[in-house]
């Protein structure tokens, strides 16, 4: 009987401990932690997001981009593919000159500099099509005032607005694409420690497309259909094609027109007179036509397409932008402006930002399917000429801007 009494007093012994174990582990409140610890993820959807965030957002998109910039916030990216030190994306806004952001040239290849950004930073991107001049304060302040981090503005007339609103948002980081900054009278505070420009030397580039054209013209008679010869970087382009063209060939007759006597709104969005003023040419010999002023040099390259004649691009490979005049394109004269753009925000990212002018680099587009129609001869004096250029042993000879007349 004892020994039976001391055996139930241990088996009690040890199971009491065990109910007590088994009680605490498995009340209501403890399990509570686990639960919201596996609830958090579904309270951040930014990752989720992300996909949608990195699309690039087709150029056609204009109109929706004429919206106010704070109605557009995209879903902030993971902390790992931001660029901004605090952990946030980046948001980069780009306002466009009077041309479109489809403009299959200069818009379009700084453009497409913001989503390279969008893709590799995990930016916030949008953009704004400006239609009047007098519009360039409002859509720069529409980004700056919904908190933007960086602003691009494309194209030389926009140099003063953009100047002016850098010094009004010291905490933005402005990139200017094609704005020399100069210090003067009226502006002794260049260079702005948040402006950087982006600028490239055209001359360079159309000293190389002079030279083809010249080395490849049969008749001796060449052309050029540009914007407006008030913007620095279009009058250089002119002025580089006719000295590269005369440095190979001085007796060859070089045709230049400028679409100087229309306003901004219209000198760089005629294709209809870019088109008629390349066929003017060819009705007058000309066998190659450099087309260099936005959708208005695109028409004169259409005008060659019709004829048959070989066409010379600009600012991008428009080989691969305009594809109806792929049969006559025999090349581009480059500003590489989409590596160009995304470095300065990528430098915004990695703090290396800095302010002031930025060079850009240019050169030619490849031949594409005229390659075969290059001789081997001038395909070595264009190498040769552009290494001349990069190491200053050649020189264009072209003035930063026409001199006053």
């Amino acid at each position: 009987m004892r020994r039976s009494l001391y055996a139930m007093v241990l088996v009690l012994a040890l199971i009491v401990p065990l109910l007590a174990a088994c009680g605490g582990g498995g009340g209501a409140t403890t399990p509570a932690a686990p639960t919201a610890a596996a609830a958090a993820p579904t309270a951040a959807p930014a990752p989720t997001a992300a996909p949608e965030a990195t699309a690039a957002p087709a150029p056609t998109a204009a109109p929706e981009a004429t919206a106010a910039p704070e109605a557009t916030a995209a879903a902030a990216p993971t902390a790992a593919s931001t660029g901004g030190a605090s952990g946030k994306a980046l948001k980069v806004g780009l306002v466009t000159d009077v041309g479109k952001i489809d403009d299959k040239s200069f818009n379009q290849s700084s453009w497409e500099g913001v989503q390279q950004a969008q893709k590799d930073l995990g930016a916030d991107i949008k953009f704004i099509e400006t239609t009047d001049p007098k519009d360039y304060q409002k859509n720069i302040e529409q980004f700056a005032d919904a908190g933007y981090d960086v602003i691009v503005t494309v194209g030389f007339a926009l140099g003063e607005a953009t100047y002016q609103e850098a010094k009004k948002y010291p905490n933005i980081k402005f990139i200017g694409v094609d704005q020399f900054q100069a210090k003067d009278d009226t502006h002794p505070d260049i260079p702005l420690a948040n402006y950087a420009g982006l600028v490239f030397e055209e001359d360079k580039a159309g000293y190389l497309a002079g030279a083809l054209a010249a080395l490849m013209s049969k008749s001796g008679t060449i052309g050029a259909v540009l914007g407006t010869d008030v913007v620095p970087p279009v009058w250089r382009y002119g002025e580089g094609y006719r000295a590269g063209a005369k440095a190979v060939k001085p007796d060859v007759n070089v045709q230049i027109v400028y679409h100087s006597d229309v306003g901004f709104d219209k000198t760089f969005s005629d294709p209809e007179w870019g088109k008629t003023t390349a066929l003017s040419m060819i009705d007058k010999g000309a066998d190659v036509i450099f087309g260099a002023g936005g959708k208005t040099g695109n028409g004169a390259l259409l005008g060659c397409a019709d004829k048959n004649v070989y066409a010379i691009g600009v600012d991008t490979d428009q080989y691969l932008t305009v594809p109806e005049a792929q049969k006559v394109m025999l090349s581009s004269a480059m500003k590489l402006l989409t590596p160009g753009v995304f470095n300065l925000i990528k430098a915004v990212q990695d703090g290396s930002f800095k302010g002031g002018n930025n060079v850009g680099q240019t050169g030619l587009a490849p031949y594409h399917d005229l390659d075969s129609q290059v001789p081997a001869d001038v395909k070595a004096k264009i190498q040769e000429l552009d290494k001349g250029l990069q190491d200053g042993s050649v020189k264009t000879n072209v003035p930063p801007a026409k001199p006053a007349s």
